[in-house]
């Protein structure tokens, strides 16, 4: 079953560099239908939707790592077994000598049109990915960006509004 962020909604969690989770708000425990106790501690992969591309995430930590910002689609699963898509936001949280401490991540509402550009593109990366591993899914990625003539961040932040 699809749950749904409200209009409002904001998901914050956070991690250390390792991914592992080190703060999430009421709301995000709430969607995930986790407890406090049960997320704290755990690696943020523990939410991986099959659905999700791994050449996505490959993008998403190269990019943070390089201390870079990165918005990305990305449909989580449950405790439960449900799942939810998200709008996210990722960054490094540095500390005052520009060391990474963990990454940081908001997470708001899709737009539904968005979500319906991009989840025939993850079902052709996550095919490509199944007989060629990540880098046929990223090369099904770079070839639709070439086709629109776009960055992946104009695209992705573009099909928001």
């Amino acid at each position: 079953m699809e749950r749904y962020l409200s209009e409002n909604d904001f998901i914050v969690s956070k991690t250390d560099t390792s991914g592992r989770i080190t703060y999430g708000n009421r709301i995000f425990l709430e969607l995930a239908e986790f407890t406090e106790e049960e997320l704290i501690g755990q690696p943020h992969s523990i939410l991986r939707h099959p659905d999700m591309p791994k050449a996505i995430f490959q993008l998403l930590w190269e990019r943070v790592k390089r201390k870079e910002e990165i918005f990305a689609y990305v449909v989580n699963r449950t405790k439960n077994g449900n799942h939810y898509w998200v709008y996210a936001n990722v960054t490094a949280s540095p500390d005052e000598s520009d060391q990474v401490l963990g990454y940081y991540s908001v997470r708001r509402r899709p737009n539904p049109s968005a979500l319906e550009i991009i989840k025939p593109l993850y079902k052709r990366m996550i095919e490509a990915e199944r007989y060629g591993g990540i880098s046929a899914g990223t090369a099904v990625l770079h070839k639709h960006l070439h086709e629109e003539g776009i960055s992946y961040d104009e695209y992705i932040i573009g099909i928001q509004q």
